[in-house]
């Protein structure tokens, strides 16, 4: 008695099967869209608005962040006023050239954020500036 195999019409399939893929890769894209505003903010400013152009970026700055109660932030810890200068020279390795953004709540006295810029530019920083919301026409 002769065996008779039935042989298959189907062959392996030799090609990849790129949709799941791309499904994939959609979603990874969706979900860093959401999350990468969310790790620049740190401490909640309410920022002015300003309609000049943002500056390009080569390095990360160091920000400063003054919020409505007067509490200053370096990044997002908090620093008593008498030491913010040598809290920024310890994080920028002493390196003066180093850019300082300087976020200041709008309902904070203008005075106060000079005087914090006056004394960061005292201290030999050459790159200080102050962040504002881009203008929103009403």
């Amino acid at each position: 008695m002769a065996f008779k195999f039935k042989s298959s019409s189907r062959e392996p399939m030799s090609e990849i099967n790129v949709t799941p893929f791309v499904d994939v890769m959609l979603v990874l894209l969706i979900i860093f869209m959401v999350t990468a505003p969310l790790l620049t903010v740190g401490v909640q400013v309410d920022l002015p608005e300003s309609s000049a152009d943002s500056l390009p970026e080569e390095q990360e700055p160091l920000t400063l962040t003054i919020n409505s109660k007067g509490e200053i932030f370096i990044q997002e810890s908090k620093v008593e006023y008498d030491k913010i200068t040598a809290k920024i020279l310890a994080v920028s390795k002493n390196r003066t050239d180093t850019r300082i953004y300087v976020r200041g709540d709008k309902t904070i006295n203008y005075g106060r954020v000079l005087e914090i810029m006056g004394m960061l530019s005292g201290s030999g920083f050459t790159k200080v500036a102050l962040i504002s919301e881009p203008y929103k026409e009403r």
